[in-house]
């Protein structure tokens, strides 16, 4: 019997190699270039070191820098561990904890031996990790036995480590990664071969911040450094050059500085809207209304606040019960509301979602499966009891309104109803100027439903967009295992900013369970009684985000239609004042959103005030269009100016003001 190890590459071909035999060594067989371009490597589908053993039989797919994902994910991984190790050099004392990649970049928690770090120790720090590079010092991992790890960490003071490696699973094989022979790190891995692999001119230090030990404010505090890691300098350019544009278009700056709305302690998490903001709603729910009337869904409206019974038999009590506002039921039981239940059902809920309150409309009054599909669309205020620290602006709040809308439907109709709804969804973000990619989102570890239910709701929206032409990779399709909802999996639409950000909003998800526990039905052609599938969606997914989303993507400089000021009259000098309000008269009366500026201003400061305000359109008159009835037109971001009639002026503003879906 053969002792050699099959390994199996991702062109089927077969390779035979001894006990001992690693990653780099098979891409050092294949040739040269590959041994140096390899970074780690796949094994049986798992990120592994490129200088780890293989344990048996497996298929190998080396991960260089063209597997982006993979490549970012073990430099960042690396750079954290650089990190440690250079705060260790400059701060003796210092104690390490956990150091992850993240999403962009990297960070690691200290507990520092004198003072919290600051951001005036960042330079320093960066000229540590690039000694450390550069000295190309072998990332080697060890497996340890507990006891031995422990004595380890606790002889050195390093308290963190040694606690969290006494409460790792008795099972978990604990292993190490050395830098070098001098410094080392309790890591699951994997790791590049060397510190030298990173491209020390493709990292920066970016901000300190507290945190507590493991995140719970009863432990101790610690210092978080943050940076940002890539695979080359271009790649890191690139991204601080979006920082400082996502800076510029940060949609809470912006909303200040054009008076949209504000937010304050005094009802944390909830927008307070002011009118020019208010009006940028209003025009997104006329917009979303026209759309689903289009689409013959039927609006409803409902409660705010219901019995914790009905949340308890949705599953969202047991499952979501944390994010929610409760609060006791004091009201009086009354004969038609039914006997009260003593103990912890005696309280009510404000709605964090709309779903259970639209199938008590659909379960009222008897329904025939000529009735299906229905779909039943709200303007649902919601309210999540989210962190402090996750707030932010209009992207994460506590109150908020969903497009929301469900579709109960028989079986037979499942494909049709989504592939019409991805049709929908294409139309609307395409208005908007969005290209997009969807993502197919899977069954969660938790979840209610048996496996059958669950393979047939995940087909049945992998069908739709089959048929529908957009499982391609133009719109980014893609599965995510694991990330559906606890009651059905999600269709995501994923879209792309004007600076490559990606912001995940509309939804579409295949709902069996609900259904179920809530005891909704219909009555089929066969005079039997059968649940609908209920269809969760939403577009916008919420008006306050997506707000946010639009302000950032046009950094404030909004369609005109979406615009809430479309256009303002100022004057060159006082003897226009009259003229200007008759213009601003005629505007109105077209429909236009518009304000007069007859301020004793010179016209470059109005100028500067309305490009400020990101006002679309300036039309500036004087004497001499006062005497011929024309307006010298500005448009938002040019220099130029083109003299017309006003009614010109009107008809141009109009066409432009006119919302995407109205135009002919």
């Amino acid at each position: 019997m053969s002792d050699l190890l099959k390994i199996t590459l991702p062109d089927g071909s077969l390779r035979e190699v001894a006990p001992g035999t690693t990653p780099a060594d098979i891409a050092a067989a294949i040739g040269p270039g590959l041994a140096k371009a390899a970074l780690g490597a796949r094994v049986n589908g798992e990120l592994f070191d490129i200088t780890r053993p293989f344990e048996g039989d497996s298929a190998l797919a080396l991960v260089t820098a063209k597997d982006e994902a993979d490549a970012l994910e073990l430099v960042r991984h690396d750079f954290a561990h650089v990190l440690a190790e250079a705060v260790q050099a400059l701060f003796p004392g210092t104690q390490i904890t956990f150091g992850p990649a993240t999403d962009d970049g990297f960070y690691y928690d200290f507990a520092p031996a004198v003072r919290p770090f600051t951001e005036e120790d960042l330079p320093a720090i960066e000229a540590e990790m690039r000694k450390i590079i550069a000295a190309n010092k072998p990332l080697r991992r060890e497996v340890w036995s507990r006891e031995d790890l422990i004595a380890r960490w606790e002889a050195q003071g390093e308290s963190f480590k040694a606690q969290w490696a006494s409460e790792l699973p008795g099972n978990e094989e604990l292993t190490v990664y050395w830098s070098g022979d001098d410094w080392l790190d309790m890591c699951r891995g994997p790791h590049l071969a060397s510190t030298g692999k990173l491209d020390p001119a493709a990292f920066k230090l970016t901000r300190v911040s507290g945190a507590y030990w493991r995140g719970d404010q009863k432990n101790a505090m610690l210092s978080r450094i943050y940076g940002t890691g890539w695979l080359n300098k271009k790649q890191l350019d690139a991204h601080l050059h979006r920082l400082e544009e996502a800076a510029k278009r940060d949609h809470r700056k912006l909303g200040a500085e054009m008076d949209l709305f504000h937010l304050q302690q005094e009802a944390h998490g909830s927008v307070f809207w002011h009118p020019k903001g208010y009006r940028i709603y209003r025009e997104l729910e006329a917009y979303m209304r026209r759309a689903i009337d289009g689409a013959d869904y039927r609006e409803v409206k409902t409660p705010q606040v219901m019995d914790a019974r009905q949340w308890e038999q949705s599953g969202h009590w047991g499952k979501y019960r944390e994010n929610m506002f409760v609060i006791p039921d004091e009201t009086p039981n009354t004969e038609d509301e039914g006997p009260v239940i003593s103990g912890e059902a005696d309280w009510m809920a404000l709605k964090p979602m709309n779903c259970p309150a639209h199938v008590l409309i659909f379960r009222q009054g008897l329904k025939s499966y000529r009735d299906l599909p229905l779909r039943l669309y709200e303007n649902g205020c919601c309210h999540r009891n989210e962190p402090h620290g996750a707030l932010h602006g209009l992207m994460r709040v506590r109150q908020f309104t969903q497009d929301d809308a469900h579709i109960f439907c028989r079986e037979d109709q499942i494909v049709d109803e989504v592939r019409a709804f991805c049709a929908l969804a294409d139309r609307i973000y395409k208005d908007f100027g969005f290209t997009y990619a969807i993502k197919l989102a899977l069954r969660p570890e938790k979840r209610f439903g048996s496996e059958e239910l669950w393979d047939k709701s995940e087909n049945e929206l992998r069908d739709a967009v089959v048929s529908a032409g957009l499982a391609t990779s133009e719109y980014g399709w893609e599965e995510l295992p694991g990330e559906g909802a606890f009651y059905a999996p999600k269709l995501e639409w994923h879209l792309t900013d004007a600076i490559g950000r990606t912001w995940q909003v509309g939804t579409i998800q295949s709902d069996r369970v609900l259904p179920e526990r809530l005891d909704a039905g219909y009555i089929a052609e066969s005079g039997e009684r059968h649940r609908p599938v209920m269809l969760h969606r939403a577009i916008f997914g919420s008006y306050e985000r997506f707000i946010g989303i639009l302000i950032e993507h046009f950094a404030g400089k909004l369609p005109t239609w979406l615009a809430p000021v479309q256009a303002v009259v100022a004057t060159i000098v006082s003897d226009a004042d009259g003229y200007a309000q008759s213009a601003t008269a005629a505007l109105r009366a077209a429909g236009i959103r518009v304000e007069s500026d007859t301020r004793n201003e010179k016209i470059n400061y109005k100028v500067r005030e309305h490009s400020l305000q990101k006002v679309p359109f300036l039309l500036v008159v004087g004497k001499r269009e006062a005497e011929e009835g024309t307006v010298a037109i500005r448009r938002l971001g040019e220099q130029a100016q083109q003299v017309v009639s006003l009614e010109e002026a009107i008809a141009l503003i109009k066409a432009e003001g006119t919302p995407p879906d109205l135009r002919a």
